[in-house]
């Protein structure tokens, strides 16, 4: 495992591994990553490779997910433990869509060297930036087991998840058919307004007086601590849905990536829409990172208006594709338009 072998190279070198350093830095991560409980975790950190055990008939899922500087957050908006837990959200909210329970979380992070060092009596970035990723970890018993770290000049985390689902029973974006329903856990729009409200708080305020106020800590809740759907996954996986995947990129991109996969076509009643208090209809369409899981079942499926605590909304129906027309039409009170995606798409102009 990379984070063992840089440091018995360090230590040959140096022969300390004490201090503000790398070898101090990977000996706290090795600390505090061996509190969380363990999942699938056979060996973690401390040798050339981690051992993940998963269960007897099931497959290994694995995703990742980059989290950049400038681009997923920005420092003088983001909290570092806003930032250390939507890191790990994001990889998770992946397992969600496949209906897979975490197995182990590897991380790797190039950090400039003034977001390692703690300032007087404020702790290093990076504490805190551990303190978001591990509490998220804990609440989902996903085992932080290995990962690689660097300096950089620019901040980043690359998060690569590993998950279980039983054979054959991975839910896919192409499971989808005509005739079965359309739905969405949670709410829709919330983590778009809360980006929308960041971004004039950090206009309104220089950086030194960058606080929120408790009034608007739920607004901006869906954004800054996204919620991944593990256990609503899982539940879907076991009772019958046909097809699902995560709103990481907005309801009329990630619906399209559905579509296409699946070779159907859709139709979405927009007054079924469950949109987030303080957001826009525009929002719940195309806002995205709203990390909620949209998801099929045939027709016949009972699924409850709740799963674990979090409601489940039907919004629409899988019909079939015909050449030349809309792979999405949105319904409503005006009439049928095309539901154009347009939601987040990187190099997109």
């Amino acid at each position: 495992m990379a984070y063992a072998r840089r440091m018995q190279s360090k230590q040959q070198k140096s022969g300390t591994s004490n201090g503000g350093s790398e070898l101090g830095l990977i000996a706290q991560i090795r600390r505090r990553a061996g509190q969380t409980g363990r999942g699938g975790l056979r060996l973690g950190i401390g040798d050339d490779c981690a051992l993940l055990a998963p269960r007897a008939g099931e497959e290994i899922a694995v995703t990742t997910d980059l989290s950049i500087d400038g681009r997923h957050f920005r420092l003088d908006w983001h909290s570092a433990e806003s930032v250390g837990h939507r890191a790990l959200a994001r990889g998770l909210s992946d397992l969600a869509a496949m209906g897979a329970r975490p197995v182990g979380a590897f991380l790797s992070l190039g950090l400039p060297r003034e977001l390692t060092v703690a300032s007087g009596l404020r702790r290093a970035w990076v504490d805190r930036f551990l303190d978001g990723l591990l509490a998220l970890a804990e609440v989902h018993k996903t085992p932080l087991a290995g990962g690689d770290l660097a300096e950089s000049p620019l901040a980043m985390a690359d998060i690569v998840l590993v998950g279980a689902v039983p054979s054959g029973k991975a839910l896919l974006r192409s499971g989808a058919r005509v005739g079965d329903l359309l739905y969405v856990t949670g709410v829709l729009g919330g983590a778009a307004a809360g980006l929308a409200a960041l971004e004039r708080l950090a206009t309104d305020k220089a950086p030194a007086a960058r606080r929120i106020p408790k009034k608007m800590e739920v607004l901006l809740a869906p954004h800054l601590y996204p919620q991944p759907r593990i256990a609503q996954g899982l539940w879907l996986m076991r009772h019958g849905a046909s097809a699902a995947l995560d709103l990481s990129d907005g309801l009329s991109t990630d619906l399209a990536h559905l579509c296409e996969e699946s070779g159907v076509s859709a139709e979405v009643e927009a007054n079924a829409l469950p949109i987030a208090p303080g957001a826009t209809l525009v929002q719940a369409l195309h806002g995205g990172e709203d990390y909620e899981l949209l998801f099929t079942a045939p027709a016949g499926t009972r699924i409850p208006r709740k799963i674990g605590g979090v409601p489940v909304t039907r919004i629409g129906c899988i019909v079939k594709r015909h050449l030349r027309q809309t792979m999405i039409t949105l319904r409503t009170p005006e009439g049928a338009q095309p539901l154009v995606a347009r939601g987040w798409e990187h190099f997109s102009s």
